[in-house]
């Protein structure tokens, strides 16, 4: 339940939310289990809503191969951003507590992203402010900076760095894959 608090939490008030995270210091791991992973089998189970809208231009095989890609999607950014931030920002790696607030974060942020593709899975079309509040990720993003343990002059490029990884690379994938497999 407290995951689910701390989700809550970061997207009504991302500042107490990182507070709280911060105070918890769950392992990236159960972070994973208790979170992530559950939401993303959400997310690809919500892709199958749309057949229910137009089962000619959405069928099983389409939405199966979009289920597919929106989990690909998200993991690959999780590891990926990690590896990157880690390689630019190596003081976030010379722990396991460092380390593990990292994973954390990038986690967290990228729940907001999934929370936001659940939606729009789950309505008839295109909503366009749901894509607008794409943008709320790198603010959360940018609240979230500060229990990184980051020294204040790096603070603000790093928000940037992480939150153009967070926000893009999900979409990258996503072009990417279709591209491949579509």
């Amino acid at each position: 339940m407290s995951l689910l608090k701390n989700i809550l939490l970061v997207i009504i008030s991302p500042t107490v939310g990182w507070e709280e995270i911060d105070k918890c210091g769950y392992a990236t791991s159960r972070v994973l289990k208790g979170a992530f992973i559950p939401l993303l089998v959400i997310l690809a189970l919500s892709a199958f809503v749309r057949i229910v809208y137009d089962p000619v231009e959405h069928t099983v095989i389409l939405q199966l191969i979009e289920a597919i890609i929106s989990v690909a999607m998200y993991l690959f950014t999780y590891f990926f951003t990690s590896y990157l931030l880690t390689g630019f920002y190596p003081e976030l790696a010379r722990t396991k507590v460092a380390l593990a607030k990292l994973n954390n974060y990038i986690i967290y942020n990228l729940i907001i992203l999934v929370l936001l593709q659940i939606l729009t899975n789950l309505l008839p079309g295109p909503f366009a402010p749901l894509m607008f509040l794409t943008a709320y990720a790198a603010y959360t993003a940018h609240r979230g900076t500060p229990f990184l343990g980051l020294k204040h002059e790096k603070q603000n490029k790093f928000t940037i760095i992480a939150a153009c990884l967070i926000i893009l690379m999900p979409w990258i994938i996503w072009w990417l894959l279709h591209k491949i497999i579509v």
